[in-house]
C-alpha cells in the first residue's frame, strides 16, 4: 500500500502473486531480459519479424521487465543484495515514467505510491497493467 502525497488517499498495489501471475518462469525471464538489454546496448540485433516498436516504449518495457524480475528475485531471496537491486531498478522505472507519463499503464502515477520507498509496489502495479494491456513495447 502507498499514500498519495497530496491527499493521503490509500492506494492498493496488486500483491506480488497477482501482479506476476502471468509472468514467465524466472530463468526464462532472466534470459529474455538479458537479451533485451543486449539489443538495447547494440550487442545483439533485434529480430526484424513483426511490427516496428517505438524506442521509448521498448526502453520502458525493458526497464519494467528488469524491475519486475529483480522484485521477483528479491521475493525469493529477501537479503540486502536482491532487495537493493529491486529498489534500484524500480527507481529507474519511476524516473523513466516521470519523463514519459503517457507510458504509465496503471491507475497511479510513479510518485503516488510512497509508503514503500523501494517503489516495488509501483513495479507490481505497472507489470500487472502492462500484462493486461498485451505487453506493449515488446
Amino acid at each position: 500500500m502507498g499514500v498519495t502525497p497530496n491527499t493521503a488517499e490509500v492506494i492498493d498495489a496488486p500483491p506480488a502473486h497477482q501482479a506476476y501471475a502471468n509472468a514467465p518462469e524466472l530463468r526464462r525471464e532472466m534470459h529474455q531480459v538479458l537479451a533485451l538489454g543486449a539489443e538495447r546496448a547494440g550487442r545483439q540485433v533485434r529480430p526484424v519479424s513483426g511490427p516496428s516498436v517505438d524506442a521509448t516504449a521498448a526502453e520502458r518495457a525493458w526497464l519494467l521487465r528488469r524491475a519486475a524480475l529483480m522484485d521477483r528475485m528479491a521475493l525469493d531471496d529477501p537479503g540486502p543484495g536482491p532487495v537493493g537491486a529491486a529498489a534500484r531498478t524500480a527507481e529507474e522505472l519511476v524516473l523513466h515514467d516521470r519523463r514519459h507519463p503517457g507510458l504509465v499503464a496503471g491507475p497511479h502515477r510513479p510518485d503516488a505510491i510512497t509508503l514503500d520507498p523501494s517503489r516495488r509496489p509501483y513495479v507490481r502495479q505497472e507489470y500487472a497493467a502492462w500484462t493486461a494491456a498485451g505487453r506493449p513495447g515488446t
